[in-house]
């Protein structure tokens, strides 16, 4: 039997390639999507026209509340902002946070879950009370709370970044750490975790080694939801006047707020393009992260497979997903 290739076992190549129909083309439609908000993000500074605070070029001031034209695609905001640049601007903002939020979420959420899970005891009992308490806050009012206790409510570039993705964070880590805790208390029981103990292996070896890398694999799922919300809360953030000031970077949400006025007047291009930018981006996250949820199912994908091949091929199928999850447990 030939070796697969390094390309086919990529992660996200893996789960496309195990895709069919419908289940298939959601998931080719959630990575376009996430493919062009990462692009534009990346590209920011030469796809867009002006800058995010720029009020005016060479012939003057742009003019508050344009409509689309030539000059600007996208019209002017009430504050005379380039609603195309403002847009492009925010996609960057908007991966920062996602980057820093989601990142020291996972590190403090995995530390934390795999202490708790494999040592139990007291260290356990009481992990799991305080972040049980955490999760039943609010999101949006512990990220404000957070927010105003950080930055006092609006900062610079990289400080309204750093505020935004530490309020962030303390809303998901009780989220990592229920995902971690569950699979290390359900993995310290395995046959080859008791063989390492006898073996010899020190707690931390077992926890590193053995419960880290197998307690991990749902992690995909977790960070693809997890970064739409980020976005929302992001947004809410914004819209509520917590963010990041607009003269240190562009925001969706804080756009959003300020073209509410000019919804009752008639002016729509203030709103659709942020509003529809949020939307774009939430669902090519989500699409990416269902298809994953569903994917990691073996028993969904024996159904998927036998639904779209013909019935001579059903049992055939049903045996490679059959060794496929036998692979996964091994």
């Amino acid at each position: 039997m030939a070796r697969t290739s390094l390309w086919a076992r990529l992660p996200i190549v893996h789960q496309y390639r195990q895709s069919v129909g419908l289940q298939r083309g959601m998931l080719a439609a959630g990575l376009v999507i996430c493919a062009i908000f990462l692009l534009t993000a990346l590209f920011a500074p030469l796809l867009a026209p002006y800058g995010f605070a720029q009020l005016a070029d060479d012939d003057g001031s742009f003019g508050a509340q344009q409509a689309p034209n030539g000059e600007h695609l996208l019209g002017t905001t009430v504050g005379g902002f380039d609603v195309l640049s403002r847009v492009i601007w925010g996609s960057r903002t908007a991966l920062m946070v996602i980057v820093v939020s989601v990142v020291l979420s996972i590190f403090v959420g995995i530390l934390l879950g795999v202490v708790s899970g494999y040592l139990g005891g007291w260290l356990d009992r009481v992990l799991v009370v305080i972040c049980d308490a955490i999760y039943a806050f609010p999101t949006l009012l512990l990220a404000i709370v957070t927010a105003i206790v950080i930055s006092g409510g609006q900062s610079s570039l990289f400080g309204g970044v750093f505020a935004a993705a530490i309020s962030i964070t303390v809303v998901f880590i009780p989220q990592y750490f229920r995902v971690i805790r569950a699979e290390t208390v359900r993995i310290k029981a395995e046959a080859y975790v008791e063989s390492a103990k006898v073996l010899g292996a020190s707690t931390w070896r077992i926890m590193i080694r053995h419960v880290l890398r197998n307690a991990t694999r749902t992690l995909p799922l977790v960070f693809t939801l997890n970064s739409s919300e980020a976005i929302l809360t992001l947004a809410g953030l914004g819209f509520l006047g917590f963010g990041i000031e607009p003269t240190a970077a562009a925001e969706w949400g804080y756009d959003l707020n300020r073209s509410i006025a000019d919804v009752t007047s008639g002016i729509w291009w203030t709103s659709i393009f942020p509003g529809a930018a949020i939307v774009l981006v939430v669902l090519g996250i989500t699409l990416v992260g269902e298809s994953l949820n569903d994917l990691a199912d073996p028993r969904l994908r024996a159904r998927r497979r036998a639904a779209a091949q013909t019935p001579a091929d059903a049992t055939a199928a049903t045996t490679v997903t059959a060794r496929e999850e036998l692979g996964e447990a091994l």
